[in-house]
């Protein structure tokens, strides 16, 4: 009896001699392209302008995985041989997520890397004008976390705000995150000192209407985790939005009566 044949896989290199339709066929091959993929499209919603990289890159790598395409950034999926098989395959899946990534670049950015040789190569371009971490943008970015307070935005809002920045920031320190695999509970004691600081941030920046629930986080020892915190100040928001609403229809109420 014949060998069944076995369809290439993501883990699986496409061998030189195998057929076109063998490759449009297979789903889970980086080389497959579905029927609504076109050049036309964007992978993110708002094109890099040259702010905020990190959140970018983050946002064009996951959907880039979710496509079964990040081998054409990485580097894991080369370019055939120009005589192979399946050279015109590959040719037009990087021709395809080049085009993805140019949709996703303000038009002045993807003018400059808009003859990159690969897509490897255009990304390659964009991690070394934008991807360095570096004094400016750290300085930038702590300036803004230290001067950022609630205001008129609501407790979602000003978090919101706040934790993209830390997200931001941890992107531009990954190369400092504490790796040690020893008894000394080391991790987990810098890990809880970093969330501490990051929660005495959250409540500094919070209106003075807050300033009870704020006395009352504080008090605890050891300080709650960070999604304890908002939890506690989002429902103290919720309250005092419900006795606001009590009191006008209170209020309204005798109003009428005294008309």
């Amino acid at each position: 009896m014949a060998e069944e044949e076995v369809l290439p896989t993501l883990s699986t290199p496409i061998a030189s001699g195998s057929t076109s339709q063998t490759i449009s066929q297979d789903v889970n091959h980086p080389y497959f392209l579905h029927s609504f993929d076109a050049p036309g499209f964007s992978l993110v919603t708002t094109p890099f302008d040259g702010r905020g990289f990190a959140g970018w890159r983050r946002s064009i790598l996951i959907v880039l995985s979710a496509k079964n395409k990040i081998g054409f950034i990485n580097g894991v999926c080369e370019e055939p041989k120009p005589d192979a098989q399946d050279h015109p395959q590959w040719s037009r899946c990087n021709f395809m997520v080049t085009s993805w990534l140019l949709n996703s670049l303000s038009n002045e950015i993807g003018d400059s890397v808009v003859y990159s040789k690969s897509t490897k190569v255009l990304w390659n371009s964009l991690e070394h004008r934008f991807g360095q971490t570096n004094g400016a943008k750290l300085y930038q970015l702590q300036k803004e976390i230290s001067m950022l307070v609630q205001g008129n935005n609501t407790i979602a809002g000003y978090f919101t705000t706040l934790k993209k920045l830390w997200d931001e920031l941890d992107s531009l320190n990954s190369h400092l995150v504490y790796s040690c695999d020893c008894i000394c509970d080391g991790k987990r004691k810098v890990t809880k000192f970093l969330e501490d600081q990051r929660i005495i941030q959250f409540l500094m920046g919070l209106n003075d209407v807050y300033s009870q629930a704020r006395g009352n986080i504080l008090m605890m020892n050891p300080l709650p985790g960070i999604d304890f915190v908002y939890s506690l100040l989002f429902q103290d928001e919720n309250q005092r939005e419900i006795h606001a609403r009590s009191q006008f229809n209170a209020d309204a109420s005798s109003f009428v009566v005294e008309v």
